[in-house]
């Protein structure tokens, strides 16, 4: 039985209207424009913390996301900006968040996209490779116990794969046939980390043979190639047949941060892939021939684009910090009050139970 299946047939974006796919280069026009505004904001020194780029990724963050229903659930991973747009998160949130403001969804507790809205169907990622397909193999186990027609999407990189994590959760899901799809977006790099350091393995999508389930692997900077392979994984899933792993071909043009010099790369090697196999201007020729879009419809949506994002940004800018009496809320019990551990009490005798110790009694009713 050959396990790991390139579908053919007819794609899935053959049945896209003309509106649908500008709107796919909508969402990777505004996640281009949105990150370069959060890179002059970092160096303004505005945003907190680090930036982490999806330059040359954007059309596996959108494309997979638009194979997507509204109730499905996703997962991204840190350059997954286009996959949250999509599902519904706007630019002013976004840029709130990265500049730490109290109005942000996180009200300036954590950075980047590490936030979380159910009721839109994204689950906010954590650091750590990998761990969100077990915690996704869960959310998806809860669909079909439910009897829901719900799928899950959870996105890594190629250093994830290599992780215990990324093993149990989607072995765990295989066997219970969650609805779930993994995809791997496969830049090239896990930090600093070719991939062939990390793995001996020629092309990820061969692991889906080890936990029985199909695989494909797509162009991951054709937006509408990422579209057909995720929506034939969401399909199958959908249809109650499990698991997909789907690996994307990409890369990824600026550093894991900002902060990354790049020095590990081969000299030209990134000047190749943007003159070659930049996402946006690929589709743009593709619409632009194909399907006979104007050049000044596209020029049209990139200023509507610049537009949104400069409105969101001067909306950001003036929200406010967060005041330091509400660290604790949200955090903690509210309010944030615990009861104290009994030989903590100040009702508790100053002496040991052999009368020998003295105990020290202080309040720790606020943590």
């Amino acid at each position: 039985m050959r396990v790991v299946a390139r579908r053919g047939g007819v794609a899935p974006s053959a049945g896209l209207s003309r509106e649908q796919k500008l709107e796919l280069y909508y969402w990777m026009r505004l996640t281009r424009t949105l990150e370069e505004r959060l890179v002059g904001l970092l160096g303004e020194g505005k945003v907190v913390g680090e930036l982490f780029r999806s330059l040359g990724q954007e059309a596996a963050a959108v494309g997979s996301c638009f194979a997507l229903e509204r109730h499905d659930v996703m997962s991204p991973a840190a350059r997954d900006l286009g996959a949250m747009l999509v599902k519904g998160a706007t630019p002013t949130e976004v840029l709130r968040q990265y500049l730490g403001r109290a109005d942000a969804p996180s009200r300036g507790r954590e950075r980047n996209l590490r936030f979380a809205d159910l009721d839109r169907g994204f689950v906010g990622q954590l650091s750590p490779p990998g761990d969100m397909v077990p915690v996704m193999a869960g959310v998806t186990l809860s669909f079909r116990l439910r009897g829901e027609n719900r799928v899950g999407l959870v996105v890594v990189g190629d250093g994830a794969t290599s992780t215990g994590a990324f093993h149990e959760g989607i072995n765990f899901a295989a066997v219970n046939k969650c609805p779930l799809v993994v995809v791997v977006e496969n830049n090239g790099y896990a930090h600093s980390t070719p991939t062939s350091s990390q793995t001996l393995a020629r092309q990820l999508v061969d692991k889906a043979v080890g936990y029985g389930v199909p695989g494909e692997q797509a162009d991951g900077n054709d937006v509408l190639a990422v579209y057909d392979a995720v929506r034939r994984a969401v399909d199958h899933a959908r249809a109650g047949e499990g698991v997909t792993l789907v690996e994307l071909l990409t890369y990824r043009r600026a550093g894991h941060a900002e902060h990354d010099d790049q020095s590990y790369v081969p000299h030209g090697e990134v000047d190749t892939w943007a003159a070659e196999n930049d996402p946006l201007d690929r589709f743009a020729r593709v619409l632009g021939g194909r399907d006979k879009v104007p050049a000044t419809e596209l020029e049209a949506i990139d200023q509507r684009v610049r537009s949104e994002v400069q409105q969101a940004a001067a909306l950001a800018e003036a929200s406010p910090l967060p005041d330091a009496s509400d660290a604790l809320s949200g955090v903690f019990a509210d309010p944030p009050v615990v009861t104290p551990l009994w030989f903590r009490s100040p009702d508790v005798a100053s002496s040991g139970p052999d009368g020998t110790e003295e105990w020290g009694t202080y309040d720790t009713g606020h943590v």
